[in-house]
């Protein structure tokens, strides 16, 4: 079922295979018609995730590049929608040479093609391949049958791993195995045998459980891993391998370790198990509720991008999710943030919440309390800095008003003849982009070099026109395209703000918990330092 921790497994698999001297490839398929994730609802679908190339896809690439520590292609992602759109252009090109054209075996063999085209894009000499969705879905079957087939025809080379959820109702007590019995069975209908079982519960499972569910779903009792809910998901590669996943892994796929490494894996979970001084940061966002719940899968990227930074540094991480709107019709709500080290405003769109994070981020800045604006956030400090410091008043983003008399942020011209049609997929400034950053800002100093590559997702940018007044008034533009013309980062200066930075592109897409990204760090040492008297006084209640 979705969230069970598929993408999690995936990542860990990949983690502990490369750990023993192999060269990994992690392939994602979501069984959805989207041609990518970019148009998906994320109060719905979760985080859009994008990669060097632009790719827009589901958040379990993040956990993937995250855990192995490199950039992803494009060909480790697939859609239905990218399946059926190439089979049904290649039939447009005659290239089925007027054969029907049918979903077996030509969509299959589409899939199958594009695993193995993934593989050979990456030299690897692994592939985990995650399919997405439940077993019984209509929509991953064929996906399903794909993998079949490969297994029919290099039984050596393919191993399947199935993850299932093993209730433990309150009521009762006990572990159930019985889903997880009928869940083998589906998949047995299929054509396919799990080799081994990802036993995920709210506790370990017990030798006798194991037994039981070995014989019911004909799994060695070796090959049932448990997988009990843990506090980070970092240490989930290390409860795999004291369960012996690796090793089996290996010996089903008929491969020796090379070495094993996981030294630097444990010493960063350790830092984070055993950090006690907490840093409370504050998350302003408007995509959390869900119903009746919270969505906290909507902004994973900065969560983790917190989470490795406040680790690297020793420190305990606090993250409350406050919703923008609340901030915009009640002043006094404001100094409920002054009990937080730190404030960001991640990225999102259109104009629910604007005002909200707008008042938010002028209470940070004129309070001094650390901030950091990513993507939208960046361009609303923009907008805040030339409404109350330049008196720009009304200044705005054409996003949210189009007739504002002071367009601080805009379209980019070529995207204007696209949004005129409603064409959005496609529209926005997407992947990793060069940057130059000045000498003596904050960025310079937290990154310690001048150029930089970043990935982005957007489609508005600093207003040219505005750029020599709100310099002029304080407003450091740190970071630029290298022909100048777009902004990437603004700041402002130390001696008047601790930490105010914002960026155009999205930091957290490029962090890992063994190489935090250097904003996020310079963001919290600077959290840190936030005198301990002013913050802590007040708890706001968090969604």
């Amino acid at each position: 079922m979705s969230g069970v921790g598929k993408g999690i497994t995936v990542a860990s698999i990949g983690k502990l295979i490369q750990a023993r001297g192999f060269s990994v490839n992690l392939v994602k398929i979501d069984p959805y018609l989207n041609v990518d994730a970019g148009t998906m609802n994320p109060t719905e679908h979760g985080e859009v995730f994008v990669l060097d190339s632009g790719l827009e896809c589901d958040q379990d690439m993040g956990n993937y590049e995250r855990f192995l520590d490199h950039p992803l292609g494009p060909e480790n992602y697939m859609t239905s929608g990218m399946v059926y759109q190439a089979v049904i252009e290649r039939e447009r090109r005659l290239g089925y040479h007027g054969k029907f054209v049918e979903a077996i075996p030509h969509v299959r063999d589409e899939i199958a093609s594009r695993i193995k085209r993934a593989a050979k894009a990456a030299l690897s000499e692994v592939s985990v391949v995650e399919i997405g969705g439940t077993i019984g879905d209509f929509q991953n079957a064929l996906f399903i049958e794909a993998a079949r087939v490969m297994h029919l025809e290099h039984p050596e080379d393919v191993v399947f791993v199935m993850v299932s959820y093993l209730p433990v109702p309150a009521t009762i007590g006990e572990m159930k195995t019985r889903p997880t019995q009928h869940a083998v069975r589906a998949l047995n209908s299929y054509g396919i045998q799990p080799q081994i079982i990802i036993a995920r519960s709210v506790g370990a499972m017990d030798q006798k459980r194991k037994e039981k569910l070995a014989i019911w779903c004909n799994v060695r009792p070796e090959h049932i891993i448990s997988a009990p809910d843990i506090k980070s998901i970092y240490e989930v590669p290390l409860n795999f391998e004291r369960d012996g996943l690796p090793d089996n892994l290996l010996k089903l796929l008929r491969l020796k370790s090379k070495k094993t490494d996981m030294k630097d894996w444990r010493a960063m979970v350790k830092r984070l198990a055993e950090a006690k001084e907490e840093v409370r940061i504050a998350v302003i966002g408007k995509y959390f509720k869900t119903g009746d719940f919270v969505l906290a899968d909507v902004y994973i990227s900065v969560i983790e991008a917190l989470r490795h930074a406040a680790g690297a540094l020793g420190k305990k991480l606090i993250i409350d999710w406050l919703d923008a709107g609340d901030y915009e019709n009640d002043g006094k709500k404001l100094s409920d943030l002054d009990a937080y080290a730190g404030i960001v405003v991640p990225g999102g769109f259109g104009e629910r919440g604007v005002e909200g994070k707008i008042r938010v981020i002028r209470y940070a800045r004129e309070k001094r309390i650390p901030f950091l604006g990513l993507c939208y956030g960046m361009q609303l400090a923009v907008i805040e800095f030339a409404r109350h410091v330049a008196g720009f008043r009304g200044a705005h983003t054409t996003e949210v008003n189009p007739k504002t008399k002071y367009p601080v942020i805009d379209v980019m011209p070529d995207q204007k003849t696209k949004l005129a049609r409603d064409d959005y997929g496609g529209t926005m400034r997407l992947g990793a982009y060069p940057a130059w950053i000045k000498e003596g800002t904050l960025a310079h100093v937290a990154y310690g070099r001048s150029q930089i590559s970043e990935r982005h997702r957007h489609r508005y940018e600093v207003n040219p026109r505005f750029i020599e007044t709100l310099t002029q008034k304080g407003l450091v533009f740190s970071a630029t395209s290298p022909d100048g013309r777009l902004q990437e980062i603004a700041e402002l200066p130390p001696a008047i703000h601790p930490f105010f930075l914002g960026s155009q592109f999205h930091p957290e897409f490029k962090s890992s918990p063994l190489k935090p990204h250097p904003l996020f760090l310079a963001f919290l040492r600077a959290a840190i330092k936030t005198p301990s008297a002013k913050r802590g006084s007040a708890r706001p209640r968090p969604l």
